[in-house]
């Protein structure tokens, strides 16, 4: 959802430099391109500035990366940068104070023409563009800022990417049109200086509200694809609800799906727990909740009590759970291993492997957990992915159950805190929080050294591991990972490739905590803390043959 809003917002604050009056000086400059060279010189000018301002913003994301910032630092840096500037779009006071700061600058810019080729094709334009990219950037003022604070504060390099690329975009849109159909545009564009005021107030109460979305959606759960890029803070809700102040349930589908599908059917599964096989004729009359879930994924874990409570609580009522076991890693394509996590979490509502990802395949699913509830009449008419909206989703189950209002179910879960580290994959595939990138050797045992600073929200290796698609294995007796967070509990996804304990030592702030003793292939919890805190973890192996997938982390 981050990169949405930020593209999104990326877009205007580059469509926004057109109506800034620190711009004026420089659109001449544009507009000189349509009127002299050749057809594709204006489509070298835009095309040279974009790109200018696409390497000079990323390579700002590297350099932040090497400077060591805190990138959780600097994503609040970025919603209070976005907020100022918010309010002082507000203002035409505050506006023509900061314009007059870079107005100096932007007429810079206008001295370049002298270098502009009126014969010139593509190339010639690129070029010419590429200067006044340079020039230009100053005029940008907080808008440029904040959109490479924006783009720095992405957990992955894509993020970065489209967040850039939505801000060359709205800046380019206006000046291309500029640029290619020359003073007939500039002519037009009297709607956009004759309401300027307007124009820049809105866009100040855009940006407020976009930042105030960006701010929630790091307090609240959003759908979470453990195959994405790490979510902004993936958040989740706490269920516990007082007894003695439990709300009615109202009667009605909350949030259900403006135009109810017929649900699909349940193919390619196998290996049923607690069940002989099941087809969605079998449940027929019944309310169905289908559950795509993997067992090592700490955020369905989470989830686990409340559909085990839901279970419990109507199932008498004419309600059942399918467990749809879609496996992220090889180790839980194992049906003992699925079975050992079905007895540990106390599910006992039908499961099974969906190994080929077919029944996945069927919903069109992408996340990891997943909620389909389906009505009697078997339609799907409510989803939810990720965690939270717990309340939601047993007040649509007692409504398709034609219960009356009634209390909810009490159930503690895990809860993850504000800004916490996000989830971390430690296999080359999904590796971007590495802090040494280019010392990474892919599927080679390599002898790693830890680098002097570890920036938060990043790790390390010393010692031989070889790094495979999905996970690190130690090579040696004393291979070591350091992992910089902020939370107050941290897990990993662990096992032993030797089928043999492997003793991990836990230290945390180089003061050692206790050990874990690894075997099978399970998320193991390694630091537990009274609250959310920054510091380092350094998990040593006293064997080769560790496998870890991933860290996670709690409150």
């Amino acid at each position: 959802m981050d990169v949405i809003i930020n593209s999104g917002l990326a877009f205007l604050e580059g469509f926004a430099l057109i109506i800034s009056p620190c711009i004026l000086p420089i659109l001449p400059i544009i507009l000189s391109g349509s009127l002299a060279g050749g057809k594709r010189h204006p489509i070298g000018i835009i095309v040279g500035f974009v790109v200018v301002f696409a390497v000079f913003t990323l390579f700002a994301r590297q350099l932040v990366g090497l400077i060591g910032i805190d990138l959780n630092v600097l994503r609040d840096m970025s919603f209070i940068l976005l907020l100022c500037f918010g309010f002082i779009l507000l203002s035409t006071y505050l506006t023509e104070r900061f314009n007059h700061v870079f107005e100096r600058l932007a007429n810079f810019g206008a001295n370049v023409a002298v270098l502009n080729n009126p014969k010139g094709g593509f190339w010639s334009g690129f070029l010419f563009g590429s200067l006044v990219g340079l020039v230009w950037t100053p005029c940008a003022g907080p808008i440029l800022a904040a959109v490479i604070v924006q783009s720095v504060s992405q957990t992955t390099a894509w993020g970065s990417l489209i967040t850039v690329l939505a801000f060359g975009i709205g800046a380019a849109v206006p000046m291309l049109l500029i640029a290619l159909l020359g003073r007939s545009v500039t002519q037009k564009m009297t709607f956009f200086r004759d309401h300027a005021g307007l124009l820049r107030k809105l866009l100040g109460l855009i940006i407020i509200a976009s930042v105030m979305a960006m701010i929630a959606s790091n307090t609240m759960n959003t759908p979470f694809t453990r195959h994405a890029s790490n979510p902004q803070m993936q958040m989740t809700q706490d269920a516990a609800i007082p007894a003695d102040n439990t709300p009615a349930i109202p009667l009605h589908l909350e949030k259900g799906l403006k135009i109810p599908y017929a649900a699909p059917a349940l193919v390619g599964l196998n290996n049923w727990i607690n069940s002989p096989g099941l087809t969605l004729e079998n449940v027929l009359g019944q309310v169905v909740l289908i559950d795509f879930w993997a067992y090592s994924c700490i955020n369905c874990i989470r989830t686990l009590p409340h559909v085990n409570a839901w279970y419990e609580k109507y199932h008498d009522h004419g309600f059942t759970v399918i467990g749809v076991h879609s496996p992220e890693f090889d180790f839980e394509r194992d049906p003992h291993n699925v079975e050992t996590a079905v007895k540990k979490y106390g599910i006992t509502y039908p499961v099974a492997l969906d190994n080929q990802f077919l029944t996945w395949k069927n919903y069109h699913n992408s996340y990891w957990p997943a909620h389909y509830l389906i009505d009697k009449t078997g339609k799907v008419v409510y989803e939810r992915f990720g965690e939270g909206d717990y309340d939601i989703t047993e007040n649509n189950i007692r409504y398709l159950l034609g219960l009356h209002a009634g209390e909810l179910s009490a159930v503690n879960t895990e809860t993850a805190g504000l800004f916490q580290t996000p989830e971390t994959y430690l296999g080359y595939s999904r590796a971007d929080s590495f802090a040494v990138p280019h010392s990474l050797v892919k599927d080679q045992v390599e002898h790693y050294q830890y680098p002097q600073n570890i920036v938060e929200n990043n790790w390390a290796l010393q010692g031989a591991w070889q790094v495979f698609p999905e996970k690190i294995v130690s090579s040696e007796a004393g291979a070591a990972i350091k992992m910089k967070f902020h939370a107050g509990k941290v897990f990993a996804v662990m096992g032993s490739s030797m089928q043999q304990e492997i003793q991990v030592t836990v230290a945390l702030d180089g003061v050692v905590k206790g050990h874990v003793l690894v075997r099978d292939h399970w998320l193991y919890t390694l630091v537990e803390l009274p609250t959310s805190a920054h510091s380092v973890l350094e998990l040593t192996a006293n064997a080769p043959g560790l496998e870890i997938y991933t860290f996670t982390f709690g409150q």
